[in-house]
């Protein structure tokens, strides 16, 4: 009779620990996914911001690279409007960071230069990450 006792306070003393041992991996998996969370967010936090633009027969050929934040294609695209430019074709992508890659032509006689259409792009894109920035900075 005393053995089987032993024998089943061996079982469950083995049942605890397995579980214990199960508890114990699961926080360790919890706390290894915080720091990829973390680590993750880290990395798409520092996308840094570029804007290329070339000439090409009508227009231009834009590529913008930037962080990713709240209309920010719609501010881009209120910058071509203003000068004067339609979007012919454009690939646009704001999965990690915001990423567009657009040929916009000009309606207007008046002939823009590459200067003029990076630097109004790159304005309306540093006033949506100060935006961003600042409503940050009161959270």
């Amino acid at each position: 009779m005393r053995l089987l006792h032993g024998v089943h306070c061996f079982i469950q003393v083995r049942k605890s620990s397995i579980i214990m041992d199960a508890f114990n991996y699961i926080k360790q998996l919890k706390l290894m996914i915080e720091a990829m969370k973390k680590q993750y967010a880290n990395l798409t936090s520092k996308v840094p911001k570029e804007v290329k633009v070339e000439k090409i027969e009508n227009g231009f050929l834009v590529r913008v690279t930037s962080e990713k934040g709240r209309d920010m294609l719609v501010s881009v695209l209120e910058v071509f409007e203003e000068m004067g430019l339609n979007v012919v074709q454009a690939r646009v992508s704001c999965t990690h960071s915001f990423c567009m890659e657009a040929i916009i032509e000009t309606d207007q006689v008046v002939t823009l230069e590459v200067r003029e259409v990076t630097q109004a792009i790159s304005k309306a894109l540093e006033k949506k990450i100060g935006v961003r920035a600042a409503s940050f900075d009161t959270m």
